[in-house]
């Protein structure tokens, strides 16, 4: 895979991320320009030096994950709105939500309770399987040999150009999921990002190199879950006839704040303490600690960089608190896939209730799976590990990447894959059926 530098980094992870950087025009290395600061601190809040590009990722399928669409939608709508262009916009999403039986309203996404359709217009220019690591990195490389299927857009940007990626799915220690296999991990990862998912602080801890003028932002620190919001039976709750949660919490709260300011007068630091306080959702068990790392400098700098700004919010200026909505009762992201709702007594029910019997099936062998092979390697709790574990046990599927940090420890502990491979065989005599343990899509890694 391609190595690459990142200018100047925004990661907001839901996942989500701002990247504003600079394209080596010789060659394949994005590169941030020496002046960037310029652009976070130019004197001229109505022009901005350079085209803006953005990259939006909603990286899980199944109508149970429509909150990551859904957020990519609105993310797309509030760009568009800000100006950008959409032949400068690039969405991958797997654009299997709009038109799924199980939508109450056919063709139509919504990202609030509320809210407008956010999916009337966005492109597909990535979807399906075409939603993969490989065209990730071909789409914001600017290499348009080297992606596989999709519209062929890609980022052309220049060295005054500002890239703003917007990442929304669930994540694991170091790891970033994606619909297709294999995952993005975070060696390969070092961009400008508002990042969306579990654990995602992870991603930068520790890994992000100093002096690059890089500014991230994550919706959690690096063992904590991010958080599902507007899901049903909690408040506030989507109409009545959804069955599943219409937005992350993070992802909802950078969006929802956007949408209502000048964001020529609102600066990222702001925008970052008031998504602190809406995500952290009043110190409760629901929410998640925001972090940032990096070049903090560049937090000083307006949105209206990077996301540029609605004219009719022109008359809208930042106040401290004035966006915020009352503490919500968010869910568990790892646990939204589970959480819905059926009329008592129908097909639909019994059915509903298989699938969560499969699903909890499957929770319970790899939780037990983990558990026994750290012991059985000298109580302790890399790729090729991976790929051990997964042919002995089965697909780690999105609930499964939670366990990245076990696999991590054992790299670490300098467990040879051999001895791994006798711990998995041992600790996994069967393989749930289905597609749980099917590893028909390729392994995680």
């Amino acid at each position: 895979m391609t190595s690459f530098l990142v200018g100047a980094i925004l990661l907001l992870l839901s996942l989500t991320g701002i990247v504003s950087a600079g394209r080596d025009v010789t060659g394949d290395i994005l590169r941030l320009h020496s002046e960037a600061n310029k652009f976070f601190h130019g004197g001229d809040d109505d022009k901005v030096e350079g085209t803006r590009w953005a990259v939006l990722i909603a990286r899980s399928n199944g109508y149970w994950n429509y909150r990551h669409q859904a957020d990519v939608c609105h993310a797309y709508q509030l760009l568009r709105n800000g100006g950008l262009k959409e032949e400068n916009i690039i969405v991958f999403m797997y654009d299997d939500i709009a038109y799924n039986e199980e939508n109450p309203r056919p063709g139509i996404i919504i990202n609030n309770p509320h809210g407008n359709d956010v999916y009337k217009g966005v492109p597909k220019d990535y979807t399906g399987e075409n939603v993969s690591v490989n065209n990730f990195f071909a789409a914001i490389l600017g290499n348009k040999s080297a992606f596989t299927g999709g519209s062929g857009k890609v980022v052309n940007s220049g060295p005054n150009d500002h890239i703003f990626i917007y990442y929304s799915d669930q994540g694991a220690p170091a790891v970033i999921g994606m619909p297709t296999l294999p995952y993005l991990y975070a060696d390969d990862l070092i961009d400008v990002f508002y990042l969306e998912a579990c654990e995602s602080g992870s991603i930068f801890e520790g890994l992000l190199p100093e002096g690059l003028n890089i500014y991230a932002m994550t919706v959690a620190n690096a063992i904590e879950s991010s958080w599902g919001t507007y899901c049903p039976g909690e408040y506030p709750c989507p109409p009545p006839e959804y069955e599943t949660c219409l937005g992350d919490l993070y992802g909802v709260a950078w969006m929802e704040d956007s949408d209502i300011h000048n964001l020529q007068k609102e600066t990222l630091h702001q925008q970052y303490e008031l998504l602190k306080k809406r995500t952290i959702n009043g110190n409760s068990a629901y929410g998640s600690h925001v972090m940032q790392f990096g070049d903090i400098g560049i937090s000083m700098g307006n949105l209206f960089t990077c996301l540029g700004t609605n004219p009719a919010d022109d008359n809208f200026k930042f106040v401290d608190g004035n966006s915020l909505l009352p503490s919500t009762k968010a869910v568990n992201q790892r646990n939204v896939d589970l959480y819905r709702k059926a009329p008592d007594g129908s097909v639909r029910k019994v059915e509903a209730q298989k699938q969560v019997m499969e699903a909890m099936s499957h929770r319970m062998h790899v939780d037990n799976s983990i558990l026994l092979i750290g012991k059985l390697l000298f109580g302790v709790e890399r790729g090729p590990e991976v790929r051990t574990f997964e042919t002995h046990c089965g697909s780690l599927a999105q609930y499964g990447m939670k366990h990245m940090r076990s696999l991590v420890n054992i790299c670490n502990a300098g467990i040879e894959t051999e001895k791994m491979g006798e711990a998995s065989a041992q600790a996994c005599f069967n393989i749930p059926s289905g597609h749980w343990g099917s590893l028909g899509k390729g392994f995680s890694a």
